[in-house]
């Protein structure tokens, strides 16, 4: 009943010549968040930039606070003046009320020189980070809409939510799950309902129905997790998670599909490990692997736009690789946003750190000068789409 309910009460919030157009299957190129396919930038779109302003356009990080009086949010507030960060990760644990994260987004808007992306994790279902006790619409799971929705009925409540999420001041929703549904015990895919389906089809079709619903309120979606988290055996968030013997083709081409048809914001780099794409002797999971960005991701399936990072502190990464490893490895692969999510414990420096070992690495291998100017340049551009956030818009 709470399902039908939500459709029918933000049908009002779509347009109808929008709508009919999509829902006839045409890619609107004219909306303000189109996917890029220009051609990737040069160094000389940085030529006027110090190093550590192109590698805090690199760097999203999760904070403490829930209030614009938190210690712990003035301290994010100062980085985002200095242009230390990207943008900012939010968890449960910032979100007091609406009134506290507009005044909190406003601040951090009106304190940095660019655009920041403010980001959540509102996928529906188990993965909504605002409370229900704030007013904020409930979504169910992505496997509860497809098998209950229609395409159209899916994208009215993802407007919806995406329409809460600007008012609110958030600018990226960490979603659609572009994962097929391969393995029902996946413990952080199939367990929690995250996936549209096993079927490439239908998770294409929902998938875009997020995305554009997502745009028309100005709201840009990283489709996750890169290139397939859906048959693992194992949650990356807690260790290693190998799915060689089980990954399909089809979760890869479920990505070539959603980016040839334009429904590409941001892609995100999971961290599963596939021995299929590895390109050297070193065992890495595709966040850190050259041959799933930069090969398969970029070269196979021309993605031109900006690749963010999931969290780099999750076990997979944090339970194998130092710090400096990391974010090398992680740079040279091809992320342009890398991101960490202070979410289990909480390093107030994390972003110092990241960007006193990529200016050295800079200065010692023009490799890593190379990706930080090229992802500088990737930020620069994503962010120029996004619409002016001025902290006003109405409740």
């Amino acid at each position: 009943m709470m399902w039908k309910t939500f459709i029918v009460e933000n049908r009002m919030l779509r347009t109808a010549a929008f709508t009919a157009l999509f829902f006839l299957g045409l890619t609107l190129g004219a909306s303000p968040l189109a996917q890029d396919t220009s051609p990737p930038p040069t160094e000389t779109v940085a030529s006027d930039v110090e190093l550590p302003a192109m590698i805090g356009q690199m760097i999203m990080v999760g904070f403490e606070g829930n209030s614009v009086d938190d210690p712990a949010f003035r301290k994010i507030l100062e980085k985002a003046q200095q242009g230390r960060i990207t943008g900012v990760l939010y968890l449960q644990r910032n979100i007091a009320g609406r009134g506290s994260v507009r005044a909190m987004n406003k601040a951090l808007q009106q304190a940095a020189d660019r655009p920041l992306l403010v980001a959540i994790d509102q996928e529906g279902g188990s993965i909504q980070r605002v409370p229900a006790s704030t007013g904020f619409p409930r979504v169910p799971s992505a496997r509860s809409v497809a098998s209950k929705a229609t395409p159209r009925e899916a994208y009215e409540a993802y407007s919806g939510l995406a329409s809460y999420l600007r008012r609110w001041g958030f600018n990226l929703n960490l979603g659609p799950v572009a994962d097929l549904d391969l393995n029902p015990s996946n413990p952080i895919i199939g367990r929690l309902g995250r996936s549209f389906s096993a079927d490439p089809s239908t998770v294409v079709q929902y998938s875009a129905a997020f995305v554009e619903s997502h745009r028309e309120h100005g709201v840009l979606t990283a489709l996750k997790h890169f290139p397939g988290h859906g048959s693992s055996r194992r949650d990356s968030h807690n260790g290693w998670a190998d799915v060689t013997e089980t990954s399909k083709p089809a979760e890869v081409e479920v990505f070539r599909r959603l980016i040839s048809q334009g429904y590409a914001d941001l892609v995100m780099s999971g961290h599963t490990y596939d021995a299929k794409f590895q390109t050297g002797t070193r065992k890495l999971p595709a966040s850190l692997e050259p041959g799933v960005i930069r090969d398969l991701l970029r070269r196979e399936l021309g993605f031109r736009g900006a690749v963010i990072s999931d969290d780099l502190q999750m076990e997979a990464i944090a339970g194998r690789f130092s710090l400096r490893d990391t974010v090398i490895s992680a740079v040279l692969a091809g992320n342009d946003i890398i991101v960490f999510g202070n979410a289990k414990s909480v390093d107030p420096d994390i972003d110092a750190k990241a960007t006193a070992i990529l200016k050295e690495a800079a200065v010692k291998d023009a490799r890593v000068r190379k990706a930080i100017v090229v992802a500088y340049g990737r930020v620069v551009k994503l962010k120029s789409r996004l619409p002016k956030a001025t902290g006003n818009e109405p409740l």
